[in-house]
């Protein structure tokens, strides 16, 4: 066994310094790299599936409902939207910035292309995109824009009210 000299050593941590940041998905900071207008951040997904329909989450906190555009072709979900960065208030100075900001754009097959797009449903609430896909018995090849709604987050004794 050899001993590394100190060469050796600095040499592998620089190697090593793309590989946090590739190994965490890519979120969160990285040195030299700036977070601005022209940064791009990819929202995280959840796609599950009840009998009745598929169900995808989209975590986009800070993105209102009116900054988001869904739609479905070929059953493919296109998501996309942007997020913009926080404005500095008069004699404050940003020291730290780690979250992503700018336009995203996910694309995502559903398991199956056999869904009632005209009945896709989405909704907003805390920071959480989600869309409801219902399944169908033929697949469907146009187009169709998805509304979404923004839900505002409901006081713990009324949930499950009024829906």
């Amino acid at each position: 066994m050899t001993a590394a000299t100190d060469r050796e050593v600095s040499e592998d941590l620089r190697g090593g310094q793309g590989e946090l940041p590739r190994v965490a998905g890519g979120r969160g900071w990285r040195a030299g790299v700036k977070h601005g207008a022209a940064a791009a951040w990819r929202p995280a997904i959840d796609i599950s599936e009840r009998a009745d329909a598929y169900v995808v989450t989209v975590e986009i906190p800070g993105v209102t409902a009116s900054e988001v555009k869904i739609t479905m072709e070929d059953g493919r979900l296109t998501i996309q939207g942007a997020r913009h960065a926080g404005r500095e208030a008069a004699g404050e100075k940003i020291h730290r910035s780690e979250r992503g900001y700018g336009v995203f754009r996910r694309s995502l097959a559903l398991p199956s292309s056999y869904v009632d797009a005209d009945k896709t449903e989405a909704s907003v609430r805390d920071g959480v995109l989600e869309i409801l896909v219902p399944k169908a018995a033929e697949p469907q090849d146009t187009l169709i824009p998805v509304r979404v709604s923004q839900v505002t987050a409901l006081p713990s004794g009324a949930r499950g009210e009024g829906r």
